[in-house]
């Protein structure tokens, strides 16, 4: 299915995400999802908003909404396919956080029993030291 970018005055044609063509998950007016093309689990999702923007705060709070509404429909499109037993959501925001791609996506990640040893203090463990309190 293609992307209704072309009509997009935001559209970066540099960016993997403003040019992807790959299949939807779902999407809405200002949001679509995808799955990652380098997952950490299996259906690790993206939820992308269509205007093109790095900082997921400079989105307006519309779009922002959008974006959650669709985070919740994945979730349940993702749990009757993968079946996973936990989720982990997040948004890398600027290099020093993380942040490869220029354009605001928030990360599912479906979490299965025994995918990592000690799972307890889940997105703390971006700083591995502070993982365990």
């Amino acid at each position: 299915m293609d992307l209704p970018f072309y009509d997009m005055k935001e559209n970066n044609e540099n960016c993997p995400f403003c040019k992807s063509t790959r299949d939807l998950i779902a999407e809405n007016d200002l949001t679509f999802a995808i799955y990652d093309l380098y997952p950490v689990n299996a259906g690790h999702a993206l939820i992308i908003p269509k205007k093109h923007v790095a900082d997921y705060f400079l989105l307006t709070i519309q779009e922002q909404v959008s974006c959650m509404e669709l985070l919740n429909e994945v979730k349940v499109i993702i749990e009757k396919k993968f079946m996973p037993n936990g989720y982990n959501v997040g948004i890398n925001i600027h290099q020093s956080a993380g942040q490869t791609i220029d354009h605001v996506h928030i990360h599912l990640i479906p979490r299965y029993k025994g995918d990592v040893k000690e799972p307890r203090g889940g997105i703390r463990g971006v700083i591995p030291e502070k993982k365990n309190y």
